[in-house]
């Protein structure tokens, strides 16, 4: 090919002076020389950098020569528990109750039960997870004969399905007595009447104990839409949903235990001697991990429950917590701790830091606790300051074995929180730091007990239930809505899986290896490069993450 623009062996404007080298041996160049970026030990200096959090550094990109589909998420959440991904949502009021639990066990993760609330009401959260069976629906909304078809329209707008049973008494354990559909009163204009008066009584119904296959058949057969399960009386048990069904068949990666096929449970309790009482309850329902919850978890009261529920209930894990430093963690490894949470005052509703001046920058916390926790063999769980991707896959760089989620997973529709519309006209959902005084003045926990206060998970997570006046370390709020954690988390997931793709990682195992000796590197970035690597220079812009 000709020349067209001068003849670059010959033209000043040479790259470097001299002969260029070899280009064939630039990989055998580049051995012999400093490695690009820094390890994560000189990264997560203090004494030099101070202590950073996840946006003050990034990681830098590997060799790809595999698909991101290739990429194994497996990761422990305790000594003898493990799981497909590494995501754990948050034992918070407006976060997990036991819809979060079902589904992030579904999807491969573990939600724990947030204990705001009585232990019987706990208890039964942790009997719907372990009952729970894919396309079954444990707790579905029951009409009574007096319900009339007006009423019946209004739940059909509320909830976005017209397929209801009827039961003797209005409530699941009553007698079956009929199914309304969305046919049977799409066209009547009398809403006063009963819904008695259109409703199917011919049903087609399965026995308690049908599998998901045999349901799946009698569905086949029936072409119905619902299939009510009942006892050897007659009364509601469950009820399948064809349309659920079809979405739920299929979960390959969901948290179940090897010999009973239940989905894995876990429960968050206090550290106060009623908390014994609560665990027992919990234990009884089928609890499978337990996690103690506190603020600052280098505590007599922890660790005396530590050892108490090892010696109690030797077959349950036990999570600790929270730590941000060795020495609080040293304390509740030598106690007996089956995992730990690591994080205090990064959660995206927490103040503590703020208010109490006491905690530690996230990314410093998880490298320092966890390389300390691993050599016991103590997983650990990076709780707080996540809001995007990026950090799941920082957390977990730096040896968490899981990331622990609050206001990522508060708007979706799985949490207990409320929907409502914001003053911009965004539909949003209630979300608050249990530390609130929302949260700390919330009188479920407490039942019928004379004084709430002690009883209320918030008080006894920051050590306030004696306290005449109450000092906040949250505050309330609200998220947009993110939809349903069935489309949310899999784009998570997926995004970890491109991010380890980019860094050359296969697994996580590998990733947190890589770090350790050195070969995964890492960059700090100054606050003009945090700039630079977000949206920058556009009049506007519309920021979807997945479709």
């Amino acid at each position: 090919m000709p020349l067209t623009n001068g003849d670059a062996g010959t033209s000043l404007a040479q790259l470097v002076p001299g002969k260029a080298l070899d280009h064939t041996t630039a990989l055998e160049v580049l051995a012999s020389e400093d490695q690009d970026g820094i390890d994560v030990r000189e990264l997560l200096d203090s004494k030099n950098h101070g202590g950073l959090t996840y946006n003050d550094f990034l990681i830098l990109p590997g060799y790809i020569g595999f698909a991101a589909s290739e990429v194994a998420l497996d990761t422990p959440i305790t000594k003898r528990i493990s799981l497909k991904t590494p995501l754990v949502s948050s034992p918070m009021d407006t976060v997990t109750e036991h819809s979060m639990a079902i589904h992030m066990a579904l999807l491969g993760g573990l939600g724990v039960i947030h204990h705001n609330c009585s232990a019987e009401e706990q208890a039964e959260m942790v009997r719907k997870v372990k009952r729970f069976e894919n396309g079954f629906i444990l707790d579905p909304v029951v009409l009574s004969p007096k319900t009339t078809i007006g009423e019946a329209k209004q739940l059909k707008e509320k909830w976005g399905f017209g397929g209801f049973p009827v039961t003797e008494n209005g409530t699941l354990r009553s007698k079956l007595v009929g199914m309304i559909t969305t046919r049977d009163i799409q066209f009547i204009h009398s809403d006063d009447q009963p819904v008695t008066a259109v409703m199917s009584s011919d049903l087609v119904t399965a026995p308690a104990g049908t599998t998901l296959v045999e349901a799946n058949d009698v569905l086949r057969k029936s072409k119905k839409g619902k299939l009510p399960i009942v006892d050897s009386n007659g009364q509601l048990i469950s009820l399948l949903s064809r349309s659920d069904l079809m979405k739920n068949l299929h979960y390959p990666l969901a948290s179940k235990l090897p010999h009973s096929k239940q989905l894995i449970c876990a429960a968050a309790i206090g550290t106060r001697h009623e908390d014994k009482d609560r665990l027992q309850k919990l234990v009884d329902a089928g609890l499978d991990i337990v996690v103690l919850d506190s603020s600052q978890g280098n505590s007599t009261f922890q660790i005396e429950m530590i050892k108490y529920v090892k010696h109690r209930y030797p077959e349950l894990e036990v999570i600790g917590g929270n730590v941000v430093t060795r020495a609080q963690a040293a304390s509740l490894i030598t106690a007996g701790v089956d995992g730990l949470r690591i994080g205090m005052g990064s959660g995206s509703a927490c103040i503590t830091q703020e208010v109490m001046a006491v905690g530690r920058p996230q990314a410093a916390s998880v490298f320092n606790v966890s390389s300390f926790a691993a050599r016991f063999g103590v997983p650990c769980i990076a709780d707080g300051g996540i809001q995007n991707v990026g950090h799941i896959v920082k957390g977990l760089a730096l040896g968490a074995s899981t990331v622990m989620m609050g206001g990522l997973l508060a708007g979706t529709t799985e949490s207990p929180g409320n929907y409502f519309v914001s003053q911009e006209g965004r539909l949003v959902k209630a979300y608050r730091g249990m530390g609130s005084i929302d949260a700390m003045e919330d009188k479920k926990a407490g039942g019928s007990a004379k004084n709430t206060k002690q009883s209320n998970a918030g008080t006894a997570r920051y050590f306030s239930e004696g306290d005449r006046l109450l000092v906040a370390q949250g505050v309330s709020g609200s998220v947009l809505d993110r939809g349903s954690v069935v489309k949310f988390v899999p784009y998570l997931l997926a995004g970890l899986q491109h991010s380890l793709q980019d860094i050359g990682i296969k697994s996580l195992g590998e990733l947190r290896k890589g770090v350790l000796d050195g070969r995964v590197r890492f960059e700090l970035r100054t606050v003009s490069a945090q700039a630079e690597g977000n949206v920058h220079g556009l009049h506007s812009f519309d920021k979807k993450l997945y479709s």
